[in-house]
């Protein structure tokens, strides 16, 4: 005999919406909420509230706030990296032009938001040792994608380079563009970065 599903707490929120549009305001508003405020510290009720969705209904579509946190990650990652390949496989720059068009495009949406938000992976790695091992295992998988993708442009711009070398200047980018987008947040300032992709723009070019 099948086992019974087991079934789901809360009930879906009476807002005109199907559960899958529910379930994404969900996400879109802990994306925001949690790049701003972090993760461990953050309640669910501002983010509830935001989308108009009950505490109790929030169990229909989460099992808890780790389950949530975990979606949120993967919508991050999702959007980042479609922002990655925008720029990164635009054909219609120069391979060196296509690493600065991400960071210009990166830079505008920090200033958009007055230095109040940064990299969700970033701000969530900073506050490691209070999230769940499950989220510590999707930051570092988020990370190795990322990683991936900025390895394989460096390959395309320096075809001479081995591999492993390759992917120790990837790790070095994330590594340096992770603190540098902390720093923007201190000083209000995206000179951080400049200084930064200046530097690892430069070495780039030396490798060609």
């Amino acid at each position: 005999m099948e086992t019974e599903k087991k079934k789901k707490r809360g009930r879906p929120a009476k807002s005109g919406r199907d559960t899958t549009q529910t379930k994404e305001q969900l996400i879109r508003s802990g994306v925001e909420h949690f790049t701003q405020f972090g993760f461990a510290a953050s309640g669910l009720d501002k983010i509830l509230k935001k989308v108009s969705i009950p505490k109790g209904s929030f169990y229909y579509y989460f099992a808890n706030k780790e389950e949530f946190g975990l979606a949120v990650i993967a919508a991050y990652d999702n959007y980042f990296c479609q922002k990655i390949d925008l720029h990164l496989l635009n054909d219609n720059l120069p391979l060196i032009q296509r690493l600065i068009a991400f960071v210009e495009d990166a830079k505008s949406g920090i200033e958009k938001y007055e230095f109040t938000r940064g990299c969700l992976v970033g701000n969530l790695e900073q506050e490691i040792a209070l999230l769940p091992d499950s989220h510590r295992d999707k930051l570092f998988q988020v990370m190795q994608g990322w990683q991936n993708k900025v390895s394989k442009y460096i390959n395309q711009l320096n075809p001479e380079l081995e591999q492993d070398h390759c992917d120790s200047l990837a790790e070095f980018f994330w590594l340096g563009w992770e603190g540098a987008v902390s720093r923007c947040k201190l000083v209000k300032s995206t000179q951080p970065i400049d200084l930064f992709v200046s530097h690892f723009s430069a070495l780039l070019l030396l490798k060609q």
